[in-house]
C-alpha cells in the first residue's frame, strides 16, 4: 500500500479514490446469485424500455418519474432518508421554498451512477458535465450523466476539441440558466466520482452563478457503500451491478442544505477611484488633463495585453481569484458538513494518476 500513500490527502489522510469492498457473502452466496439472476434481466429490460421508448414519448413528468422509480425499486432501493436544513421531519410539504425549484441549481456530491438516477426521479432536472479547470460546462442526458460515473472520460480536467464541436455547446452558468428558466440544473461540481469519504475541489464554473440563482448543496450517501464507483472502467461497471443487485435492500441518505447565493462583486474600482480622487483646491486643469491622458494610455496598454494573453490562455481556463473562490469554499464546506466528511486537496489529475497505477497492477 506504500505505492498508494501519495493518493491520500496530506492534511486528513483520507483516500477518496479507493473502491469500497463489499461485505463477505458467507453462506448467502446462493441467495446473492439468485437475486442477481432475477434483477439484472429486469433492470436491463426496464432500462431499455425507458431510454429507448418512454423518454421520447409525451408521457409527462409523472410518467417518466414512475419509470425511474421502478428502476430504483428493482435492485432494492426502497428507502430514502431525506432531510433538509431548517425543516423538521414531516414538514417538507410546508417548506417548498427550502427545496430546489425551477431556476435553481443543485450542486451534488458524485459517487455513483445512482446519483443522477435518483435526482432525475425527484426533480426531472437538466444534467450537466463540468470540468475541474474550466469555467464552462456541457448539458448531457440522464444516460450520459449515469455513464459518466463509470467512464474514463470523467478523468478529463478540461473539455476536449470534440466537446467544443459537439451538438451540446459549452456554456456558462448564466447562459444555462437563461436557456432553462423552468428547470432545475444539476451540477456534479467535483467533476468526477469518489468513494464518498471526501469532497474534492469544485469546478470553477460555479463562480459565475448569478446572485439571483439559489444554489442547493446536496449530499447523497448509500448503505451499503460499495455501490460507489471511484475507479472507472468495465470491471468497475460489472462490480457496481453485482453489488447493487446482489444485496436485498439499499438505503439512500439525502441531505439538502439551505440555499446559498453568490455575493455580488465588490465595487472596488469605484471605491478606489473615489478614494484617490484629489481635492480640486490642490490641483488645476493641467494636472487633471495629465491624469486623464495617463489613464487613457494605461487602458490602451491593458487592452493590448489582454488581446495578447487571450492567444495563450482562454478566459474560461484562467485560475480563480480570492473573491471568486469564496462561494466555492462555502459550497464545499456545506457538502462536507452534509456528508459528514472532510474536504480534500486531491483533484482529477491525482485521480488519473491513481487509476493508471491501479490498472497497472491489474485491479481495474
Amino acid at each position: 500500500m506504500e505505492k498508494y500513500s501519495k493518493y491520500r490527502d496530506p492534511g486528513t489522510g483520507i483516500a477518496p479514490f479507493f473502491p469500497i469492498p463489499p461485505a463477505p457473502a458467507g453462506y448467502y452466496v446462493p441467495v446473492y446469485l439468485l437475486l442477481v439472476a432475477i434483477r439484472i434481466p429486469l433492470l436491463v429490460a426496464v432500462g431499455l424500455t425507458y431510454f429507448v421508448i418512454i423518454q421520447w414519448l409525451p408521457v409527462g413528468s409523472l410518467g417518466r418519474k414512475t419509470a425511474l422509480w421502478t428502476l430504483l425499486g428493482i435492485p432494492g432501493i426502497w428507502w430514502v432518508d431525506l432531510q433538509v436544513d431548517g425543516v423538521k421531519r414531516g414538514n417538507l410539504s410546508k417548506a417548498s421554498n427550502q427545496l430546489p425549484g425551477p431556476g435553481s441549481i443543485i450542486v451534488s456530491s458524485s459517487t455513483s451512477p445512482l446519483d443522477a438516477l435518483y435526482l432525475a426521479a425527484i426533480f426531472d432536472p437538466v444534467f450537466t458535465r463540468c470540468y475541474t479547470f474550466s469555467r464552462r460546462l456541457q448539458t448531457v442526458s440522464l444516460l450520459s450523466a449515469m455513464f459518466q460515473a463509470v467512464s474514463p472520460a470523467s478523468l478529463l480536467g478540461a473539455p476536449t476539441a470534440s466537446d467544443a464541436n459537439s451538438n451540446s455547446d459549452l456554456l456558462s452558468i448564466p447562459q444555462l440558466v437563461k436557456r432553462n428558466p423552468t428547470r432545475v440544473i444539476v451540477v456534479f461540481a467535483e467533476s468526477t466520482t469518489t468513494n464518498g469519504r471526501g469532497i474534492m475541489p469544485l469546478s470553477p464554473c460555479l463562480a459565475s452563478t448569478p446572485e439571483s440563482v439559489p444554489i442547493f448543496p446536496t449530499s447523497l450517501r448509500y448503505s451499503p457503500a460499495d455501490v460507489t464507483t471511484p475507479v472507472p472502467g468495465w470491471r468497475a461497471t460489472w462490480r457496481f451491478f453485482w453489488n447493487l443487485c446482489s444485496v436485498p435492500t439499499h438505503t439512500i441518505r439525502v441531505r439538502v442544505a439551505e440555499p446559498l447565493r453568490n455575493a455580488p462583486p465588490a465595487l472596488n474600482g469605484a471605491a478606489k477611484a473615489t478614494a484617490t480622487e484629489p481635492n480640486s483646491y490642490a490641483t488645476n486643469f493641467f494636472d487633471r488633463f495629465q491624469r486623464e491622458t495617463k489613464a487613457a494610455a494605461d487602458e490602451t496598454t491593458a487592452g493590448r495585453n489582454v488581446m495578447a494573453g487571450s492567444r495563450e490562455e482562454s478566459a474560461d481556463e484562467q485560475p480563480l481569484n480570492a473573491e471568486e473562490r469564496k462561494p466555492l469554499d462555502r459550497i464545499g464546506e456545506s457538502l462536507a458538513r452534509l456528508g459528514r466528511v472532510k474536504r480534500v486537496a486531491l483533484n482529477v489529475r491525482d485521480k488519473a494518476d491513481f487509476v493508471r497505477l491501479w490498472r497497472k497492477r491489474g485491479r481495474a
